[in-house]
């Protein structure tokens, strides 16, 4: 069996969360591999809406094993209220959730480091949500970090000491020492936080995995944020803190390149993007405004606003590249329901030289985006039940996107509702 991955291919907010949960019945196993709680999938259905962080998308669904896996950064405080929350909702999940022995733990100096980290940046700060995330990966990648493993081991607190008091020094040399009171308030909650997961099956993931392989299971791969905010792809330096990409899927669940299947790329009819950093179509006149109105683009997780714009294609094709994607999922098309003309950028203008291909650096004023105005369908779409119903110019929208990018579109999204998904004929 292969696996299949679904990532995001802009700066992320596409949609994940709702196509994982759509697809999740046609999969034995639904495995998150990347991230950690700065990032928030939401899910729509039966009136009611969910936001998930660090639980992996495939949980509401009938029966299939959930995985969070060893390249995810996890908060024990947030992931026991996210889990409590869906279990007061009537979701029983010690029996389909699986955690990685290998995923790194946020601590609650990481938080402190984090917002420390921000400051001292000053203008050039980052936009970070303040979750930990960057102090975290940090850690595992300076061989520092704490394991999901380490909390079944006898001799943990020391570790835990030993780390706290680590950030403690780079906190007082950075200029912001800990207010130890808050702190050890702060250590209470996430050490009895971390007696809840305890009641987990905490698994050797990347084992679990190529054995239900093997044993002909299938498995969905789940990745959070988006290419474009990719520690090596991305538009560096605004970026988070670990690979989004498909290859993040090998390294954070442990499966061979040789074992993938299927790559799912999705996508806004238009674009996104929250926090600091280039975006070279983002709109700064009404029709931004009217887009983040229609679209309710405000972060998941932050409630921040969303900065709004036409469609990239130069960022798509080069996402669509790197990541060796065979299916393209089109999200939010129904927020471009009322617009006379549809805007979509087909190439960069750097320095008087017009470019098809994603440059080095993307920094703010230095692209023009090349512009291909197309006719609005000005219908709406929201309960359609079939492509077949589509109005002739969005057709023609989807159309020219395939064409562009090279790349099929198979499913439609044309409302938050999971019943508001339409898959097109292969």
């Amino acid at each position: 069996m292969k696996v299949d991955v679904l990532l995001g291919l802009q700066w992320g907010d596409e949609g994940k969360g709702k196509v994982v949960d759509v697809l999740t019945p046609r999969y034995d196993i639904v495995a998150r591999f990347q991230g950690g709680p700065n990032a928030g999938h939401t899910l729509e259905f039966e009136g009611k809406k969910y936001v998930l962080r660090s639980i992996p998308s495939g949980i509401f669904q009938s029966g299939q094993t959930n995985i969070i896996g060893n390249g995810v950064v996890l908060d024990p405080v947030l992931f026991a209220e996210e889990a409590n929350a869906l279990e007061a909702s009537g979701n029983k999940l010690t029996d389909v959730l699986k955690i990685s022995k290998k995923a790194h733990l946020i601590m609650p100096t990481h938080r402190l480091l984090d917002a420390a980290n921000e400051k001292a940046k000053g203008k050039g700060k980052i936009g970070t949500t303040g979750k930990g995330i960057g102090p975290t990966y940090t850690d595992k990648i300076s061989r520092n970090g704490l394991r999901v493993g380490d909390i079944l081991l006898p001799d943990f607190k020391e570790r835990y000491e030993a780390a706290r008091n680590r950030h403690l020094e780079q906190l007082a040399a950075l200029g912001a020492p800990a207010d130890m009171a808050a702190l050890a308030e702060a250590e209470a909650k996430w050490m009895e936080a971390l007696g809840y997961m305890r009641t987990y099956d905490i698994i050797d993931s990347e084992h679990f995995v190529n054995k239900a392989l093997a044993n002909e299971k299938s498995v969905l791969c789940e990745g959070a944020q988006g290419t474009m905010l990719d520690v090596d792809f991305g538009s560096y330096p605004f970026v988070t803190s670990s690979n989004t990409v498909c290859a993040g899927a090998c390294t954070g669940l442990g499966i061979a390149p040789r074992s993938i299947g299927e790559v799912f790329g999705i996508f806004k009819a238009y674009c996104t993007r929250v926090g600091s950093g280039p975006f070279p179509t983002e709109l700064f006149d009404e029709t931004g405004k009217r887009i983040r109105d229609l679209g309710h683009e405000y972060g998941a997780v932050t409630g921040r606003e969303r900065r709004c714009g036409w469609i990239d294609l130069v960022a798509l094709r080069y996402a669509i590249m790197i990541n060796g994607v065979t299916q393209l999922i089109m999200m939010k098309s129904d927020v471009l329901d009322g617009f006379d003309e549809i805007k979509a950028c087909t190439a960069y203008e750097i320095d008087g030289e017009i470019t098809r291909d994603f440059p080095y650096s993307i920094e703010e004023g230095s692209v023009k985006p090349v512009y291909v105005t197309l006719p609005g369908w000005k219908t709406d779409m929201t309960k359609m039940k079939s492509e077949d119903e589509f109005p002739e110019n969005f057709k023609n929208y989807i159309a020219f996107l395939e064409k562009e990018l090279a790349t099929p579109i198979t499913i439609v999204s044309i409302g938050p509702d999971r019943n508001q998904t339409i898959e097109r004929k292969k």
